[in-house]
């Protein structure tokens, strides 16, 4: 974990236990070298409505699949797509591979609307990427909701659309 992840953990009292393991780009790979952590673990998209320029970073259950023509409607977004490297980068100050609520805290700018299935957020521990791939954070609720409180970053708690999972996931 970067210095500068511990010394806003610290800053804002946030509890966590720190695990770490390989480099997990994908869920079964997690499912593999995290899935003994114990906790509600996280799938993280992040999102750019092309029309607006507004990004959405969204939480999920990591054993969902995000109905994104259904999320599109539900946030009034019809040109909802993947944001590029450059976006996760310069926005949330990480790369592909390390998608986490825990980017929030470089978002300086409180660009991105975060939005989290109210599953995860009502979750007794919730599993997540301290903004690389190679660690997973084991974060009590109350000091993960501390967090993202503490980012400014707009919140809402949903109900998300989901499909039938890939095969693969």
């Amino acid at each position: 974990m970067k210095e500068s992840v511990k010394n806003w953990l610290s800053t804002h009292n946030i509890q966590y236990i720190l695990h770490q393991h390989p480099a997990v780009f994908t869920v079964p790979e997690a499912k593999i070298h995290c899935g003994h952590i114990e906790g509600t673990h996280c799938k993280n998209l992040f999102l750019k409505n092309k029309k607006t320029g507004q990004f959405y970073l969204v939480t999920i259950p990591h054993d969902k699949r995000l109905d994104l023509n259904e999320f599109r409607r539900m946030v009034n977004a019809l040109k909802l797509r993947f944001a590029g490297s450059d976006d996760l980068l310069k926005v949330l100050g990480i790369t592909p591979g390390a998608v986490s609520p825990i980017g929030l805290i470089n978002d300086f700018e409180n660009k991105t609307i975060f939005i989290i299935d109210n599953d995860v957020w009502n979750a007794e521990k919730i599993c997540c990427h301290p903004n690389i791939n190679t660690e997973t954070m084991q974060i009590p609720r109350s000091d993960f909701q501390k967090l993202i409180n503490a980012t400014g970053n707009v919140l809402e708690i949903k109900k998300l659309p989901y499909s039938e999972p890939l095969q693969e996931e």
